[in-house]
């Protein structure tokens, strides 16, 4: 498939694509459109060396083969964070290709550090997965020295699992990560599912 074939698909999925709205962000698929957007938060090292699969430097051609990806849907539900005036503030995602099960994942662009996106965009991506999705538990994977990032997990519910060494694009090496869980029913009993998710089409 094209980009251009990419784009088109994209385009026809458009009215069907889920939209995340929540107090101050809105979670929607990425476009075509988006990618220049995207690789100007995306290029970042600190961000970069804290994933596993954003090369550095990140370009245009990144960002294109991302939403390539993500419109083909195959194995991951990605989603832009976007403020209410559709300023890109990042990326999140729900990943299904690996044995271990359902996986999020996340990164936000470091002028938009403390500002509690990234949980934000946490819970309202959880609720998707358990409420539309159907899934039953997720895990999440944070390397061990982004504190920020594990602050995240916990606040959103999820329990430490354990240690495991992960390749790191960016930097041609592996480093250690945190591994961790959350189970549908934990969820459910520690959040209002009502104001995690204020609106979700799909």
């Amino acid at each position: 498939m094209t980009l251009a074939q990419a784009q088109r698909r994209q385009q026809s999925r458009e009215g069907i694509a889920s939209v995340i709205e929540t107090r101050r962000l809105i979670l929607r698929a990425p476009r075509l459109a988006d990618a220049e957007a995207i690789a100007a938060v995306a290029n970042d090292l600190r961000i970069a060396e804290n994933t596993a699969r954003l090369p550095h430097p990140y370009g245009v051609k990144d960002a294109e083969a991302f939403v390539f990806e993500a419109s083909r849907g195959n194995c991951e539900a990605a989603f832009l964070i976007t403020l209410m005036s559709g300023e890109i503030v990042g990326v999140c995602g729900i990943t299904t290709a690996e044995r271990r099960g359902p996986e999020l994942g996340y990164w936000v662009g470091a002028p938009h550090w403390g500002h509690g996106y990234a949980t934000e965009a946490a819970r309202a991506l959880i609720g998707h997965a358990f409420t539309n999705q159907g899934h039953a538990t997720l895990s999440a994977r944070v390397r061990v020295s982004n504190p920020a990032s594990r602050r995240v997990l916990e606040k959103c519910g999820f329990q430490w699992s354990g240690v495991e060494l992960r390749r790191i694009r960016a930097i041609a090496s592996a480093a250690p990560f945190d591994r961790y869980q959350l189970d549908r029913g934990l969820w459910a009993s520690i959040t209002d599912w009502g104001k995690t998710l204020a609106r979700a089409h799909c």
